[in-house]
C-alpha cells in the first residue's frame, strides 16, 4: 500500500493516493460488453463481469500487465491523473476488435462512474467534485471490452482524493509530486476519447464528469 498526501493553501483539499492490489486479464475477439464472448487463444473469459457489464479475461499473474494511478491536484484548477504501467501497451486508436497479450486501453472511473478512455498516460479531470472523498479508479481493458484480470479481478488502481474547501483553482499549491505503482512503461500512442453527453450521477462526479458507453 501507497500513500501519499496533499494539501492545498486556501483552497483545503487532500487526496490520498492508495494503489490497490493488481489485477490482469484474458482476451477475446469481438465486443465483451454483456452478452456472448467467444473464445480467444489469449488467456480465459470469465462469466463474471465488470460493473459496466464487461466480461473478464483471466491471465496468469506472472505476465499480466499493471497500472498504478496518482492523481495531483492541478494549480490551475482541477485534477491531474498519471498511469504507471508494467507489460502493457497502449493500442492505436482505431484497432482491431481483439484481445493482444499486454496491449489495449484503460478507462477512468470517478465514483464508480466511467468518464474517460485511455491510449495515453495522463488526463486532466476538471474541478467541481463536491466536498468529500471520490474514489479515481484506473482499469485495464482489451481492445476487445474484455478487462484484463487476474485471480478473478479486474487490473486495475484506485487513488482517493478527498476534496474539504471550494475547487478554484486559481493560485492553488500542490506540492511536491509522487508515483505510485512500480515498472513504469507509458507505452506510446496518445488520445482520450471522452463519448458525449455528461452525465452528473446524481451530482457525484459534477458536469462532464461521465461518457458515453
Amino acid at each position: 500500500m501507497s500513500w501519499t498526501k496533499w494539501t492545498r493553501g486556501p483552497l483545503a483539499a487532500l487526496a490520498v493516493c492508495v494503489l490497490l492490489p493488481w489485477g490482469a486479464a484474458a482476451c477475446t475477439t469481438g465486443e465483451a460488453h454483456g452478452g456472448t464472448v467467444s473464445p480467444s487463444p489469449v488467456g480465459k473469459v470469465l462469466d463474471d463481469t465488470d460493473e459496466t457489464g464487461r466480461h473478464l479475461r483471466e491471465v496468469p499473474g506472472k505476465n499480466a500487465p499493471e497500472v498504478g494511478v496518482e492523481v495531483t491536484p492541478d494549480p490551475a484548477g482541477g485534477w491531474d491523473v498519471r498511469l504507471t504501467l508494467r507489460r502493457f501497451r497502449w493500442s492505436a486508436p482505431g484497432a482491431e476488435p481483439a484481445a493482444v497479450t499486454g496491449r489495449g486501453l484503460a478507462h477512468l472511473f470517478v465514483d464508480g462512474r466511467r468518464v474517460a478512455r485511455l491510449r495515453t498516460a495522463t488526463h486532466h479531470l476538471a474541478a467541481g467534485l463536491p466536498h468529500g472523498t471520490h474514489q479515481v479508479t484506473a482499469r485495464l481493458y482489451a481492445d476487445d471490452g474484455t478487462v484484463w484480470a487476474v485471480h478473478g479481478k479486474p487490473v486495475q488502481s484506485t487513488a482517493d482524493i478527498t476534496v474539504s474547501g471550494a475547487e478554484t483553482g486559481a493560485g492553488a499549491d500542490t506540492g511536491a509530486g509522487a508515483r505510485t505503482g512500480a515498472g513504469v512503461d507509458a507505452g506510446t500512442g496518445a488520445g482520450v476519447e471522452t463519448g458525449a453527453g455528461a452525465d452528473a450521477a446524481g451530482g457525484r462526479a459534477g458536469a462532464g464528469y461521465a461518457v458515453g458507453e
